[in-house]
């Protein structure tokens, strides 16, 4: 405690010094400033009264008289210079001026000039006193340069370096109080109150919302102390029913979760089968002469979309987050091929540049990650959009095999992209969402990934990349 008020008295005392400074620097600014748009006022209203000629070798008959006048009224050193720098008139006395003036440097000169303000103020530092000095252009009433105008102003601080003194002497006799109480109230604490304070930390050390825990009984001689206790046995009373009430919540909320999870996974594969049966009605033929192909066919799809759900219902009744993985050997353009079979869209596109690509992995979660994302890239398509397109492309790269699913629909907005792969998430004229999360566990599974580019407006892909394994 006495540390952070020693910490606290230099930080204090710090921000105080700087602060003064800023103060002083800033008043001596703005003071200059004032000042000068004053003279340069009074400097404009003599040009304008003036019956000389408004020339730069007129500048010293015009302010022949007036400058001293000028000087007693702002209180201020005044001197007038050519535009090239040479002394024309001063407000020294006469026998103070130089025989031989000094002109302005040519720097000084150059930064009139460049300035937007025409003005630049030179500031230096003699014997520890800054020396500010300000040159700005003197203007005509159709705002051609006549001269240059220069005030010399000497920063005097001691008013702020009295007011800072007095502070810092005042901030340094309250923080020795401060420290005196900080001293007596240590060793009462120390003294009567370490005893007590003990006992409530070992039980606000054991304090757990997993356990039932005990409540305080003691009898402190210290009336803030007995309010800690109280307050203590309170919260502990408190926390016994939250923790009931939270573990009632959890429960429902894993349930309540648990519901959403099996109805959209028993869902999922009704899509697919809705389609088969429309194709299977709106293609067959009897007099076909592959009709018994292509029945296995449609049967085949039937088949394994029933098995799709069937597995997912045995895997939640067991509490299981996904099926089993039921690895075989299969040609992975020739399942995604026949996975797009069960829709109707002509707008749907299928190229592979291999007819066989051999891997060892589930068909079922293969079929479901394929028709999810041919799904959503249906969705994503507006209705009343003329140019349809949905290309899926199936290509070996290295050791892995790429799924691509492109389409040209509403993209996905920047706001949105983060939370593709988020559970229950959807958007209204986008059917991308709910599936993605558990697809992408599919993926991840066999150490796989996906990804997608997205242009709003344009369209979206997603890539999907799983290992080629024949083991």
């Amino acid at each position: 405690m006495i540390v952070l008020i020693i910490v606290a008295s230099v930080l204090l005392a710090s921000i105080s010094i700087i602060q003064f400074k800023n103060e002083a620097k800033e008043y001596h600014q703005e003071r200059l400033e004032r000042k000068e748009n004053a003279v340069k006022e009074h400097i404009n209203y003599v040009l304008a009264t003036t019956t000389y000629p408004l020339k730069t070798t007129n500048l010293d008959l015009i302010f022949k008289d007036k400058i001293h006048e000028l000087a007693q009224i702002h209180n201020i050193e005044i001197n007038i210079y050519s535009l090239e720098g040479k002394l024309l008139k001063s407000s020294k006395e006469s026998f103070s001026v130089d025989a031989v003036a000094r002109p302005i440097p040519d720097y000084i000169l150059k930064l009139v000039r460049s300035s937007i303000e025409k003005r630049f103020v030179d500031i230096k530092t003699f014997d520890g006193v800054k020396n500010r000095s300000s040159y700005s252009l003197i203007k005509d009433a159709k705002f051609k340069p006549l001269g240059i105008l220069n005030l010399p102003y000497i920063e005097d601080d001691g008013y702020y370096d009295n007011e800072l003194n007095t502070f810092l002497i005042r901030l340094g006799q309250v923080y020795s109080f401060m420290m005196l109480v900080a001293f007596a109230l240590a060793y009462f604490l120390s003294t009567y109150i370490t005893k007590s304070l003990k006992t409530i930390s070992d039980k606000l050390s054991e304090t757990n919302l997993n356990q039932k825990n005990e409540i305080i009984v003691l009898e402190a001689s210290s009336k803030e102390i007995n309010f800690l206790i109280k307050s203590y046995n309170s919260m502990v009373e408190k926390l016994e029913k939250s923790a009931i009430k939270l573990a009632q919540s959890e429960r429902e909320g894993a349930w309540r979760e648990m519901a959403k999870q099996v109805a959209h996974e028993i869902k999922n594969p009704l899509t697919p089968l809705r389609l088969t049966v429309q194709s299977f009605q709106r293609k067959f033929d009897p007099n076909d002469a592959e009709v018994r192909q292509k029945m296995n066919d449609y049967s085949e799809t039937l088949i394994q979309q029933i098995d799709t759900m069937t597995a997912v219902a045995s895997a939640f009744s067991n509490f299981a987050s996904m099926p089993a993985q039921q690895n075989e050997t299969l040609n992975v353009v020739e399942v995604v091929e026949l996975s797009l079979d069960i829709f109707n869209e002509e707008f749907l596109v299928f190229e592979s540049e291999e007819e066989e690509i051999i891997s060892k992995m589930d068909r079922t979660q293969l079929i479901r990650i394929i028709t999810n994302l041919v799904k959503n890239a249906t969705q994503a398509i507006p209705d009343e959009q003329e140019d349809k397109s949905i290309l899926v492309t199936v290509k070996r790269k290295l050791d892995s095999v790429e799924i691509a699913v492109k389409d040209n629909g509403i993209g996905i907005e920047l706001n949105d992209i983060d939370r593709v792969f988020e559970p229950k998430f959807t958007t209204k004229t986008s059917g991308m969402g709910l599936g993605l999360g558990i697809i992408r566990n599919i993926i991840e599974n066999y150490k796989g990934t996906i990804t997608f580019e997205t242009t709003y407006g344009e369209g979206t892909t997603f890539i999907v990349t799983l290992p080629i394994t024949n083991t």
